[in-house]
């Protein structure tokens, strides 16, 4: 089997427990997989922030201007040189597939997450936006999952988040509607957490119409 990453053969590790039980087929290979980088301890505890002991600072601004909108967010890997070319082939070069080199990683942090139970709020796309990449990376994340999306949220059309920078993004229009209020613990779930400011869209909304507690899941951070 090649890597669906870089397309190289996948040479699996022959151990005595391996050759007892053969393992499940690997996706990618060793190199691919160490490129991800998971994120471990320590990291933010409120936003995933790698390599960051304690609460950072951009967690404690928010707090200040908006107490209590989000719980938290959990990410799954780094969003590094290496991954934000992954995430160009699969979100705007319709590399739908690559999503499966992720899934081990993302499965695995979701149930340590411990978000077991809780409604799964998809990240609507605009009708333009979903024209162009075919699909809603959200959705894939959720199917990914194995969690039922709950599509609540209608979103209009605007300039890439990806052509933004961090001050433009911090000032954006909430581009958000809420079409249905809901009361229990919500999580939404997104691909890449870069400045909080979706999310915290989303969570406003959802806030003011009574949700009673907020967080995000995202691959990266």
């Amino acid at each position: 089997m090649r890597c669906i990453i870089c397309q190289q053969e996948v040479i699996r590790d022959v151990t005595w427990q391996t050759f007892l039980k053969p393992p499940e087929r690997k996706k990618i290979c060793n190199h691919c997989s160490h490129l991800l980088e998971p994120i471990y301890s320590p990291c933010c505890p409120s936003c995933h922030r790698p390599d960051q002991e304690l609460t950072c600072k951009d967690c404690l601004q928010w707090f200040e201007s908006h107490p209590g909108l989000l719980d938290r967010n959990v990410s799954v890997f780094k969003y590094n040189e290496f991954n934000k070319e992954l995430v160009a082939r699969w979100k705007y070069r319709g590399d739908y597939v690559l999503v499966e080199a992720f899934k081990e990683e993302i499965q695995k942090k979701w149930l340590s997450a411990g978000y077991q139970g809780r409604k799964v709020v998809q990240v609507p796309l605009s009708e333009q936006r979903l024209m162009e990449r075919g699909f809603n990376q959200s959705d894939a994340i959720i199917k990914v999952l194995e969690e039922e999306p709950l599509a609540i949220f209608a979103r209009t059309h605007g300039e890439k988040q990806s052509k933004r920078g961090k001050k433009d993004r911090m000032h954006a229009l909430n581009p958000f509607t809420l079409q249905l209020s809901i009361s229990e613990p919500v999580v939404i779930i997104d691909d890449i957490y870069t400045t909080g400011r979706t999310v915290r869209h989303m969570a406003d909304l959802l806030k003011k119409q009574g949700c009673s507690s907020v967080s995000s899941f995202t691959i990266f951070r």
